[in-house]
């Protein structure tokens, strides 16, 4: 059985880029535990179930699945999760994990763990791509120093933050792409495409929503599973 660990924000997930792929895997027969970095809930954020950007019905689906998921309702510590145990670990995206999911040391372990490992992938989806900018190798190197990568844009932020970089009042720590870019990673978000997903290694990453579906895919296909 094919198993993977979620690690999902308590500050804010987008819901598309969780739950697309959490159904997907499902779906698909693989094994999901979600582990947040105390064990509360993850937190939705509620602009990602606007009903007039992703439609009525859709944001109903999302809305039902992040309130009824056994999963995501009863969520493991990640201090107490075992990364290495699992074939993939997926970090889904959204603001909010700049204030917890990047910066904690248990999320840095397990991307290493899965990157690093004989047997581990990673997917790392949007505002979550920003991990990689505080996560070393077991050289105390980069660990995306020269590999590709794709991730939430600048192009994208400047749409969202005002004048002073406060996010819905709150003061956004750094952009995912400088971070990334300044630690040595090939950086393109493919603007120019409908979705965006590159995978270098073990390490899957995904641009933003609408590309959820795609990364979900290229991550069964990296783990030899039929969608």
């Amino acid at each position: 059985m094919t198993d993977a660990l979620f690690i999902v924000s308590e500050e804010g997930y987008w819901a598309e880029e969780c739950i697309e792929p959490l159904t997907t895997l499902t779906d698909a027969g693989v094994e999901i535990t979600v582990a947040t970095p105390t064990g509360s809930p993850p937190v939705v954020d509620e602009r990602s179930l606007d009903p007039e950007d992703v439609g009525e019905e859709e944001a109903e689906r999302l809305r039902e699945i992040h309130e009824t998921d056994e999963r995501l309702n009863d969520p493991t510590p990640l201090a107490a999760a075992d990364p290495g145990s699992y074939d993939a670990v997926v970090f889904p995206g959204g603001h909010g994990t700049e204030w917890d999911v990047n910066q904690d040391k248990h999320a840095r372990a397990a991307l290493r763990t899965a990157v690093e490992g004989d047997d581990g992938t990673a997917l790392v989806v949007c505002h979550a791509v920003g991990l990689l900018a505080f996560t070393r190798d077991s050289d105390g190197e980069f660990l995306a120093a020269g590999r590709d990568v794709t991730g939430f844009p600048n192009a994208w932020e400047e749409g969202i933050v005002d004048e002073h970089d406060l996010f819905e009042g709150r003061k956004l720590p750094y952009w995912v792409e400088d971070e990334v870019k300044a630690v040595g990673a090939n950086w393109d978000a493919e603007l120019d495409a409908d979705s965006s997903v590159t995978v270098d290694g073990d390490l899957v990453t995904g641009r933003g929503p609408g590309s959820s579906h795609e990364a979900a895919l290229t991550l069964l296909d990296e783990l030899g599973v039929d969608a």
